[in-house]
This record gives C-alpha cells, structure tokens and sequence, in this order.
C-alpha cells in the first residue's frame, strides 16, 4: 500500500468528519465548505463546521423565533430570519453553556470561552454570513453588526534558564515524579528529553514534531523537514545538543516494532503507534512543572516561545524569529516578543554612564 504522509492523513480524517458534521447542518453549509475548499485547509473547514453547529444548536434551543426546525433542517427562509440580535446572544451564551455528554445524555459539562474562543465562533459566522450575502441568499451580513470581543494579549509565558535546567535535570532522575512516572520514564526518558529539546532547540510546533518520520531528519545537515499548519513544507536545522539526544533515542527507536501504519513515525506512544499530539501536551506539562511549579500553564507551546524568545534575546532580529517559528505575518511576531525589546531599553538606560553632578560648593545668599 502507497505510503501516505502524517499530514495527509490528517487532512483526510478531518474530511471525512467534515461530511459527517454537515449531516447535521442546513444543507447551504455543504455549498459554503466547497465554496471555500480551495482556500482553506480541511482542518479549517472542520473547524467552521463546529462552530456553525454550535450556532445554529443555540438558534434551535434558545430563540423562539427557531424554536420550530432543528438545524439540518433550516432553509433559505430561516437564514433570512437571522439578525444581529440572535448573534449577539450567542456571543453571551459562549461565555457559558452546559454540553450533554454524547455517551450519557444525563452527564453534563459546563463549558466557558474567553475572548479569544468567542472571537473565532464569530469570525466563523462571518465568513459564512458574508458567503451568504455575496451569493444573495441574504439582503445583508448581519454577522458584521456584531462587535467583536476586545481581545487582550497577555505577556508571553516562557522558562527562563535556571527553569529549564530544572526540568531537565528532573527529566533525567525523575525527582518530583511518583513511582509510577518513574517506571513510564525509565523506558521513555530518551524519547521524552528529545521531543523536549525539539522544542527548547528548534521552537516546532507540537502538530510539526508529532508528523516528523524518521527520513525526515538529516543529521549530516543537522537538518529536518517539516509540514507547516497551511501544508507548506521547509526544513528547520537543530543544534548539536539536540542531535545528540535525537541520535541516542533514534537507537532505541529503530529496535522498536510499530504497529502497521506507524513504521515511519519518528516518535512513537508505548502502544507502538505514532504518538498524539494530546501525548506530548501531557508530557511537557509533567515535565515544566518540575522547573517551574509558579507556571502551570506551560505547554509545548511555551517551550515554543522559549525558543523564540531565546532567539530574539541573541539576535536582536524579529523577522529571523519569525522566519523560523513559521509567523506568516512578522507583526504576530512583533506583538508577541515586543516586552524583549523592552528589555532592552532598559538594559540600555543602565548601561549609560553620566558624569557625576559637582555638588554647590557656593554658599547660599542670607
């Protein structure tokens, strides 16, 4: 059977729950995602299909004005209906909402969205309204008369040096693990201090690291290929720490058998099969909470921002940053690392020498 690549795959899982999800979607939403499959990844347009469920779920349940169809069943006569008011009462209800369990419809779970989560549901509307009204299904996009929520950047979260150097120590003897840890990390230490240094030596992204095959890296370029979230391929390069410790695991790695349909994975789980994404979350968090109990938060993405925020430190060069992270635009970069150049102002403020003021010697007149 032809090999087929991680990110292939993917792209295809998410196609296929694509086409299940618009099962239950008004029947306009399959002509909306083949409008815009062209531009857009699968994983995108699944993504919109979530959002749009949720949406029109809350119409059905929550507005009078729906209270007689469900959504798969709504038309061009209902879209119509829709008004700012629906939209900004679903922005109220994304704050919080209960969800049904789908395999106990007595077990609920409270669901809460910050900003940045509301945002996106209501970017997915409006894409979908505006796909709307250019093909006049609607007099207008009533998406757009909704603000949107004031978005608040937080300050970047990274592990400063003394933090690092205690996760990894930890990483290496398994202080602060309990005993079953310990013996999970006795049979992955090689393959955890790798994916840990990937991230620390080279700022991947989880979705990167997690599609890497073992023909993927070059270590007689010190080099690796990756697939970028827009399918976009590049090779990143990593320092010799990290060559080290992937040559050590990669050892370990070809003595493995993996399952059928995992033979070329880089990393693989315990079950011998490529390992997840939800895998590597988990074990970075065990790990960084051991060098930074004060940062509970952090996640492969934040090693992520270490690196980058590392990169900035000594290069000074924000478009190099964003090169390398894979920003497609240098300005997400910029907000991000800009309390760095503020660093550097202040660095600098402390580094000028002033001479010394003379003191008055004068005697003040009586």
């Amino acid at each position: 059977m032809k090999r087929a690549a991680y990110h292939t795959q993917s792209n295809m899982h998410a196609m296929e729950k694509l086409r299940q999800l618009q099962l239950e979607l008004p029947s306009v939403c399959t002509e909306y995602f083949r409008a815009i499959a062209q531009t857009t990844s699968a994983l995108t347009r699944q993504a919109y299909a979530y959002d749009l469920r949720l949406f029109f779920q809350y119409l059905c349940a929550e507005e009078s004005d729906f209270s007689d169809t469900e959504p798969r069943l709504m038309n061009r006569d209902h879209l119509a209906r829709v008004n700012a008011r629906h939209i900004s009462g679903f922005q109220d209800y994304l704050q919080m909402y209960v969800k049904n369990s789908v395999d106990n419809e007595h077990t609920q779970t409270i669901i809460t969205n910050q900003s940045l989560g509301i945002m996106r549901k209501l970017s997915s509307l409006r894409s979908f309204f505006e796909y709307l009204f250019k093909n006049e299904l609607i007099s207008a996009n009533v998406a757009t008369l909704v603000s949107m929520p004031k978005r608040h950047h937080k300050p970047i979260l990274y592990m400063e040096k003394n933090e690092v150097e205690r996760m990894l120590q930890a990483l290496m003897s398994g202080e602060g693990l309990n005993e079953r840890e310990k013996k999970f990390l006795d049979i992955t230490r090689k393959r955890d201090i790798a994916i840990v240094l990937m991230f620390l030596g080279t700022g991947i992204r989880v979705s990167e690291l997690v599609g890497l095959d073992i023909d993927h890296v070059d270590f007689g370029n010190s080099s690796f290929l990756i697939t970028r979230k827009g399918g976009d391929q590049t090779i990143l390069y990593f320092p010799e720490k990290v060559a080290l410790c992937l040559q050590e695991y990669l050892q370990e790695r070809m003595a493995a058998q993996p399952l059928e349909g995992h033979e070329h994975a880089l990393f693989l789980s315990l079950q011998r099969r490529r390992i997840s994404q939800r895998a590597v979350e988990k074990l970075v968090k065990k790990y960084a909470v051991l060098g930074a109990p004060l940062k509970p938060r952090l996640s492969p993405h934040k090693l992520r921002s270490t690196f980058g925020t590392n990169l900035y430190r000594a290069t000074g060069d924000i478009y190099l940053v964003a090169d390398t992270l894979g920003h497609a635009d240098v300005n997400t970069t910029r907000r991000h690392y800009a309390a760095m150049s503020d660093d550097k102002r202040r660095e600098a403020a402390k580094r000028i020498e002033l001479p010394e003021i003379p003191e008055n010697t004068e005697e003040m007149p009586d």
